[in-house]
């Protein structure tokens, strides 16, 4: 994946006619995980605020320039690190746009019945909890342990979230370093009893700088268990759920999932964020500074965009839109006519050929053999995300670094929302 560099604030798309999903990145976390891929630094008070208002200027640009957001998702890094400034950010979107849906990651520690409250009344209708397992060695060899609690303090904190949002989601992974079947079949078995809405049950993903980490503290996968252990997973989860998506599982129909795009556009607001737009793809600088810099400006963060050919799009579209089990035949027909059949032949006959698709009167859809098959294929959609990441950091390595040491914080101030 590849951007050409464009730093004029003309880079910014034009708005569609309909609302479209609006991603929030916050890039900020107490504490980083070894594993984590993800575009992050250190926590810092008046760095964070200053942060937030940028976001809230930006989204006041994409206002101004005609953009309504329906579902709104704000991911990082860790949202909640600031209640106060989330809070004003979701309450922006609302005053301007038409929300249905607002989702927001956290993790068990922030897990407080008031400040839950709070974003209850903000408007959020899903909250998504970072555990990754419910075993205590896998939590202290992902540097977990101290900073998030033992699995019996993060289950006793998700009993105390359910009931307060209409999906309480919970992300775990799979095929980690040392994880044995019967580890996740422990996993499993404390998800059945908790009963909540959702559980998102990820591969693990990371991109070179991030694996590296994570060998050095607990060794390296099996990659002769992924296929096991996500039949595993299916056995023991679709009883009582549903797939939402290829690897998230949900108990009622119509609950929000990140990762499904049942839009044709979606805007990234924030440091390192991505947006999909009009059939070509911006990104924001990984620069905090750059970023804070250009919004205050009056511009908006993206430097970069890659304009997607037309066989290009159909992929995407092929990709992304069964990932969530079903491309519907009339979303096909409005967007390329005839030339879809045409032009993804290969791909198409291919994927019916092994068995991963079935070719209904309405729509293709996935099978269960399909499913893996999908999330191979988002696993290694997401490593290059991954990779754009790693590289775009690099070019500011001298900034991150400087920014993470000042931000250092001790662990045992960890926990306040």
């Amino acid at each position: 994946m590849r951007f050409a560099e464009d730093d004029a604030a003309e880079v910014m798309p034009d708005a569609p006619a309909l609302p479209c999903q609006l991603y929030v990145h916050v890039p900020f976390c107490e504490v980083l995980c070894p594993f984590c891929s993800f575009h992050r630094v250190r926590y810092n008070e008046p760095k964070t605020r200053r942060y937030f208002d940028a976001v809230r200027r930006e989204i006041g640009l994409y206002h101004a320039a005609g953009f309504r957001f329906g579902d709104v998702y704000v991911g990082g890094g860790t949202p909640t690190v600031d209640a106060d400034e989330l809070i004003a950010t979701l309450d922006l979107v609302r005053a301007s746009s038409p929300v249905r849906s607002i989702s927001i990651e956290t993790n068990p520690n922030h897990l407080q019945p008031g400040v839950l409250q709070r974003y209850r009344a903000a408007g959020v209708t899903r909250l998504s909890v970072g555990v990754q397992s419910f075993d205590d060695g896998l939590l202290a060899g992902m540097d977990r342990l101290v900073k998030f609690g033992s699995a019996t303090q993060i289950r006793e904190r998700l009993d105390v979230a359910r009931g307060i949002f209409p999906t309480l989601n919970v992300d775990m992974i799979f095929n980690l370093p040392g994880q044995t079947l019967a580890m996740l079949d422990h996993d499993l078995t404390e998800l059945l009893a908790l009963g909540v809405d959702q559980v998102s049950f990820y591969p693990l993903m990371t991109a070179p700088t991030a694996r590296h980490a994570m060998e050095k503290s607990m060794g390296l996968s099996d990659p002769r268990l992924r296929h096991p252990m996500y039949e595993r997973i299916l056995d023991r989860l679709l009883p009582t759920y549903r797939p939402a998506s290829a690897w998230c599982f949900s108990r009622s129909e119509g609950m929000f999932d990140e990762y499904i795009i049942d839009q044709d556009d979606y805007v990234g607001i924030g440091s390192g964020a991505f947006s999909y737009v009009g059939g070509s793809m911006y990104s924001t600088t990984f620069s905090l500074n750059h970023y804070c810099r250009r919004v205050e400006g009056g511009q908006s963060g993206i430097t970069q965009r890659r304009t997607l050919g037309l066989k290009e799009r159909m992929r995407y579209d092929f990709l992304v839109r069964l990932f969530g089990g079903e491309l519907r035949h009339d979303h096909v027909r409005k967007r390329y006519g005839r030339a879809f059949a045409l032009r993804m032949a290969p791909e198409l006959a291919a994927m019916r050929l092994v068995g991963a698709t079935r070719h209904d009167r309405d729509a293709i859809r996935l099978t269960r053999l399909g499913m893996y098959c999908w999330v191979l294929m988002m696993a290694e959609f997401f490593n290059a995300v991954n990779g754009v990441r790693e590289q775009m950091r690099e070019h500011v390595r001298a900034e991150l670094e400087v920014w993470n040491e000042e931000a250092r914080v001790p662990v045992s101030s960890i926990g306040r929302p």
